[in-house]
């Protein structure tokens, strides 16, 4: 039986000027909806801020991924910015996610995260091993492998992450993982055969003239 894929479409690839009117566009054929936020530090581009993501609206669950450093002076203003987008039924089921190498107190920060009734999610790098949070996989709700350097959209997809993603799940196979990065109708295959259960696109899919079809391609 083949395994249930979800799509989060990465709003990174959306007009930033029309957000809403975007997020409108593929609300009804995903299942979660991805905002990169970046720092300027962590990475070289800078997004979206808490106030932003409380003025964003969806019937979909959000899954922000936090590409800050120090996010765990940040966490509590992402979640008050995730509850005004979705409303607390959806507020629930949606991630933030913090990267690996941005905290010293990763275990801390996935406890805060969930002290605030949100999921919590932790991002790896392409040269981030799984052994950093091998002793974590029980306090994690998604692990992100990311298949490109974060800070840009549009990059090219980088495979020799595949067998990071086929170890993770082996050793928790009921551990969510995303694949952030370089994902279209043909890296997705790569994807699922690792045994990757949600995939964040977003290039290919803003940039296609049917999203609805572009979301549907990936599954």
């Amino acid at each position: 039986m083949s395994q249930k894929i979800y799509i989060a479409p990465s709003i990174l690839s959306a007009d930033f000027g029309k957000i809403n009117e975007e997020i409108a566009s593929i609300d009804d054929y995903c299942d979660l909806i991805h905002v990169d936020v970046m720092d300027g530090h962590f990475v070289p581009n800078i997004t979206f801020g808490p106030g932003q993501v409380g003025k964003m609206r969806s019937k979909k669950p959000f899954d922000v991924h936090l590409m800050i450093e120090n996010p765990e002076q940040y966490i509590a203003e992402f979640a008050k910015g995730v509850m005004s987008a979705v409303g607390e039924e959806l507020y629930a089921q949606s991630y933030l996610v913090v990267h690996q190498e941005t905290t010293k107190d990763l275990l801390g920060v996935i406890q805060a995260i969930k002290l605030l009734g949100m999921k919590a999610g932790v991002a790896l790098n392409p040269a981030t091993s799984w052994e950093t949070i091998e002793g974590l996989l029980n306090d994690i709700d998604l692990i992100v492998c990311m298949t490109v350097n974060p800070g840009f959209g549009g990059q090219k997809f980088i495979e020799s992450v595949m067998p990071k993603v086929a170890k993770l799940k082996e050793l928790n196979p009921k551990l969510l993982i995303e694949i952030d990065g370089g994902v279209n109708d043909q890296t997705a295959r790569l994807c699922k055969e690792a045994g990757a259960d949600i995939l964040v696109a977003g290039n290919y899919i803003f940039s296609s003239p049917d999203r609805k079809a572009a979301i549907e391609s990936l599954r």
